[in-house]
């Protein structure tokens, strides 16, 4: 077995350099947690959102590598965690579609990132929403995984209130008719351990406590389900904010030369209280509602960071943050994810290394490449013919030249790539000649689709010929 010289670093006085030891004994591996928030995307103050209020990932961003382009694979939940702990790229119609798609289901071959770690000494450990289903790859950790409600997220997870999701009574008196869920929000008057995400934070923190002196790394993996809606939280998070001063998207209109293959989402309708998201009365409670969710599972994060230091382990810990895939809020008249605009597969992510210095990186990832990653910085191989990303650890050390400058992206029958300048789209599988080109320099907002502009031709066949390979690549 090879071991990275990060393995190495972190291993300290676990290893004798030198000696005939050294070469013998497996130095101490890095622990590694795994913090993975539901919907959440780049809308933090680290992110440069000064009107959010997210101390607790703005510290650990400032501690760790922020990726300023990074992205993932397919915008929906179940599809992006499978295709995400897996390694493995989505491929449509059959593989990491839908959202409650099942990796081992899709992928039955593919050895999970849980397993892997397993396999090679790990203690590994999955708390809240990590797989989208709870059995997915049940066996593949070293405890079976932990929720609140085991089997609180079928089809009829926001049922109300079947699962506990809504606190307040008032709540109950307004039920959507044919989903029979909740409101989209609630505020309410609750310590944060009474909702999901608290309890997860809380549990969290006590499998730190228990496996610190075990003498085995560990791998834990903690799941927030905010904040996808409904977007609930305590009351002290809402009153974080001033409704009226958190500004709305200033770009609520459909883009121009914009395909009908990309649309808007229609999960926010199955809440009640929604009628016309066009209102903005409706906006800004809806971004009010996403804020405070945010910061909500800021402060949860905040817990279990706190923890490692306490603990002794945060000299020993990788910690990744990342939202499972972006989310709009109003932006083009959008609200949720479902498309391949760039608020909607864009992400935060964050990487905290022990040993290596902090910063930013601008070159482009996605969720295929943290599997390499950890592997590498864990001194473990990787399984063999399966990794379709590629290890970020050249990119931790600021190195752009080995770093992937593209990722590939798909949503039903979509094909996408994304760079640091451009998002490029076609649609092969729907027929036709839908192309989506939106060029960040010049559009950062993406209001113009230039994939018919003369200008662009270079860049559209760059990209097209891009995609064909991808294709080829997926499908072997």
């Amino acid at each position: 077995m090879n071991y990275s010289p990060i393995a190495l670093l972190l291993a300290g006085s676990a290893c004798l350099p030198g000696s005939v030891r050294a070469e013998k004994t497996i130095c101490q591996r890095p622990n590694v947690l795994l913090l993975i928030a539901d919907d959440l995307r780049p809308e933090l103050g680290c992110y440069g959102v000064s009107q959010i209020r997210t101390p607790n990932i703005d510290r650990l961003a400032a501690g760790g590598v922020l990726f300023e382009n990074a992205y993932c694979n397919v915008p929906v939940s179940g599809a992006s965690r499978a295709s995400l702990l897996t390694g493995v790229y989505p491929r449509y119609p059959d593989r990491f579609v839908a959202f409650d798609a099942w990796a081992s289901r899709d992928a039955p071959d593919a050895i999970p990132v849980s397993q892997w770690f397993t396999d090679h000494g790990y203690h590994t450990v999955s708390n809240g929403k990590v797989f989208h289903n709870l059995r997915d790859h049940n066996s593949t950790w070293s405890e079976y995984p932990w929720r609140v409600h085991p089997e609180g997220y079928g089809k009829d997870w926001a049922e109300y209130n079947k699962w506990e999701v809504w606190m307040n009574d008032a709540s109950g008196r307004t039920i959507h008719p044919k989903t029979m869920r909740g409101p989209f929000c609630e505020a309410a008057e609750v310590p944060d351990s009474a909702y999901d995400d608290g309890k997860g934070a809380l549990k969290t923190v006590a499998d730190l406590e228990r496996l610190r002196n075990t003498g085995q790394p560990f791998f834990i993996a903690c799941g927030f389900w905010r904040p996808h809606l409904p977007f609930n939280a305590p009351k002290k998070y809402w009153d974080l904010y001033r409704r009226e001063n958190i500004p709305l998207a200033d770009n609520r209109f459909r883009p121009e030369g914009l395909p009908k293959q990309v649309q808007g989402s229609r999960e926010i309708f199955a809440y009640a209280r929604v009628k016309d998201t066009d209102d903005e009365a409706f906006q800004r409670e809806a971004k009010h509602g996403y804020y405070a969710s945010v910061s909500y599972v800021d402060a949860q994060v905040g817990l279990i960071l706190n923890a490692l230091d306490s603990l002794g382990l945060a000299d020993n810990t990788i910690v990744v943050l990342l939202g499972d895939h972006g989310w709009h809020l109003g932006e083009h008249t959008f609200w949720g994810k479902h498309n391949l605009m760039d608020r909607a597969t864009r992400v935060p992510l964050i990487v905290r290394v022990p040993g290596i210095k902090p910063g930013k990186v601008r070159y482009t990832a996605e969720f295929v490449d943290l599997y390499p990653t950890l592997c590498e910085l864990c001194g473990l191989d990787e399984p063999h013919g399966q990794l379709d990303g590629r290890s970020l650890v050249p990119s931790l050390h600021g190195n752009r030249e080995t770093t992937g400058k593209h990722a590939y992206i798909q949503w039903e029958g979509g094909d996408n790539v994304v760079d640091e300048r451009y998002n490029y789209a076609e649609w092969p599988e729907r027929g036709g000649n839908a192309r989506m080109l939106f060029d960040h320099k010049t559009d950062p907002q993406e209001n113009r689709n230039r994939a018919s502009d003369k200008r662009y031709r270079k860049v559209i066949d760059r990209s097209s010929r891009f995609l064909e390979k991808a294709r080829l690549r997926r499908d072997e």
